[in-house]
């Protein structure tokens, strides 16, 4: 079955708008605004409900479909063979057919209010996530295994590092009552198990290495595929079957970002993204810049290198041999392409986890369980406040 979607490929600035919604889940999520989304916990690994299928979404003070109404939030039946394509400049909806699209769901990220683990976070934005971005496609949300960032570690001790655990509360209030860690954990992963999405956990693996191996797996079966994440790291696999979409805190929405906005904001391909990153490095993941060590050498002068050069390898290369920049640029990439190429290893997705993706992952997504399932962990949150 197909079913209305956001169209992004062919416009430079594309978003999902943002409707409060003021029902049970909108009670506990207007106040709510997070700031930086970034870590998170571990989850138990959950199986993929089936059921008939109904959608959930919100509805615009436009809207005329007729349907039952629940605080704002309005139930009704999605076309199966169109999409909707929603212009920011001109605010109107036009219906196109389309291929279908695999949504894949960096959990950890979005429990996060800032630096604070945070349920309610969660529930902010999974329930924009499932009424407005990814309505009835496939879903799979991935987690970090146990002992996730320890191979990473091993290279770079600073990585990560810096990452607070998640909270033993269920929300960020300090007046929440106590719950234990794994209860939380548990929490989410049902919700999202009453939703029919199957949620995927490999010790000793970060949910970036389990995407990057599925989403080759995905394209493979002739899918196009969204990665719904904050995380710069997914950036190094946008390519025209391969978006991601984000959340944005100051703006209380999703919003897609293609190949056509990576090649807008950096002036060149996604191929070279993971060499800018080695070069300047990325504080969030604890994964240090040449900055640091030569002031002078920074983005621009980065871009600039890898436009002429195309890769770090292929930068390190011509640097070991002639000269390709000012004085100071050479002297760094000579005496510290050990560093450039640690940080290689350290920011690269691989895409050897011993992971295969399973055919019903695949399935239209049934909806009817969203607004139940959604409201009750609300619930869960007000009774512990």
């Amino acid at each position: 079955m197909r079913m209305r979607m956001v169209e992004n490929d062919r416009v430079n600035v594309m978003t999902v708008d943002f409707l409060e919604v003021r029902s049970v889940m909108g009670m506990c999520m207007a106040a709510y605004n997070p700031t930086t989304l970034r870590s998170a916990p571990s989850f138990w690994c959950t199986k993929r409900q089936t059921k008939p299928s109904a959608a959930l979404i919100v509805s615009s003070s436009s809207s005329r479909a007729q349907g039952r109404t629940v605080g704002g939030q309005l139930l009704q039946k999605h076309d199966r063979n169109s999409e909707v394509k929603r212009d920011d400049d001109n605010d109107h909806s036009i219906m196109k057919k389309t291929n279908k699209r695999v949504f894949f769901l960096d959990v950890n990220p979005i429990c996060y209010d800032g630096s604070t683990p945070s349920l309610h976070s969660f529930a902010h934005w999974i329930s924009l996530f499932f009424s407005q971005v990814s309505l009835t496609d496939p879903v799979v949300a991935v987690v970090d295994g146990e002992g996730a960032h320890e191979y990473r570690r091993q290279m770079l001790p600073s990585y990560k590092a810096h990452r607070r655990k998640f909270s033993p509360w269920v929300s960020s209030s300090r007046v929440s009552a106590k719950v234990p860690v794994r209860r939380s954990h548990q929490l989410i992963s049902d919700t999202l198990t009453k939703c029919n999405v199957p949620v995927v956990k490999i010790p000793a693996h970060e949910a970036d290495d389990v995407v990057a191996t599925l989403v080759e797996q995905v394209l493979q079966k002739g899918y196009r595929v969204v990665i719904a994440s904050p995380d710069k790291d997914f950036k190094q696999l946008i390519c025209q079957d391969v978006q991601l979409v984000m959340p944005l805190p100051e703006l209380r929405r999703w919003s897609f970002y293609t190949l056509e906005h990576y090649i807008a904001q950096y002036k060149c391909d996604p191929l070279s993204d993971l060499s800018l990153r080695c070069i300047v490095g990325d504080e969030a993941d604890g994964v240090p810049g040449i900055q640091h060590l030569v002031p002078g050498f920074g983005m621009k002068t980065a871009l600039k290198l890898l436009k002429k050069h195309g890769s770090l390898e292929n930068l390190l290369n011509a640097a070991a041999v002639r000269t390709v920049g000012k004085p100071y640029v050479q002297d760094a990439l000579t005496k510290h392409a050990s560093h450039f190429r640690r940080n290689y290893e350290v920011l690269s997705l691989r895409r050897d986890v011993n992971i295969r993706l399973q055919e019903d992952w695949l399935h239209e997504r049934c909806t009817e369980n969203d607004l139940e399932a959604l409201s009750n962990f609300l619930d869960l949150l007000r009774e512990n406040q």
